[in-house]
């Protein structure tokens, strides 16, 4: 059995330790918040966030960034509740800002101990990402871009594949700061109006799903434009030598 296909004992243990330091954080931030009747979030969650502020923003802030580090689905819809909550402007900064750092913490996380998880569960996804990384490495921040804003590897994915392909944690960081700001804003959005939505396809209209390619195609724009200067140089100098 390879290295990479074995999860060591300690491993394992670093891993159920942070994820027993953030469940105390968070049940900190439970036990912080003020008592209340909490039937009355139902109907005034903007009075509730007004008066309770800071509580408010550390406790979203620690159940997103909890979230996105160990990979539990429904970070969607803390998005939503962020525009519902905070409005357009301070809602889409709050989520760019709870998602980035829950991103490069999940980025540490595997850099220390993800590596037999990701080849157990991604090995032919590793192997495409770890390849076109090494192709696009002078143009590697377009790359991270365009995978922020567009559908072609999981975000999740991402975040637990970059550190093992050697993505540079400072291109990292500005790819995911930058890149998720579009689906930030248009979930953020859709959040404002959160009572008026019947489904999640909602969300996503045709507007939208064309801001979001239109973005894709210009932050790759420049790599592929990179590997044809690339390609064509050693073409010219073999017709140089002829």
């Amino acid at each position: 059995m390879g290295r990479e296909e074995r999860f060591p004992v300690w491993e394992a243990a670093l891993g159920a330790g942070v994820a027993a330091a953030f469940a105390a954080g968070l049940a900190g931030v439970y036990l912080s918040m003020p008592d209340s009747d909490y039937s009355f979030l139902n109907g005034y969650l903007e009075n509730y966030t007004s008066d309770y502020t800071l509580q408010v923003l550390v406790g979203y802030c620690a159940v997103y960034i909890f979230m996105q580090t160990f990979m539990i689905p429904g970070t969607i819809f803390m998005s939503l509740l962020a525009g519902a909550l905070f409005g357009q402007l301070r809602g889409v900064a709050l989520v760019v800002f709870a998602a980035t750092a829950g991103a490069s913490s999940c980025y540490f996380l595997s850099k220390m101990i993800g590596k037999p998880l990701v080849f157990s569960l991604w090995p032919d996804k590793l192997s495409f990402f770890q390849k076109q990384v090494a192709k696009r490495r002078e143009k590697l921040l377009n790359y991270m871009l365009f995978l922020r804003v567009t559908p072609t590897l999981p975000n999740t994915f991402i975040n637990l594949a970059s550190p093992i392909v050697d993505v540079p944690y400072h291109t990292f960081l500005l790819g995911t700061l930058i890149g998720l700001i579009p689906a930030a804003y248009v979930t953020v959005r859709a959040g404002i109006a959160l009572g008026e939505l019947t489904s999640l396809s909602d969300l996503y209209d045709t507007q939208s799903i064309a801001l979001l390619f239109l973005i894709g195609v210009v932050s790759v724009t420049p790599a592929l434009l990179g590997k044809d200067e690339a390609q064509e140089k050693p073409s010219e100098m073999a017709v140089g030598a002829s």
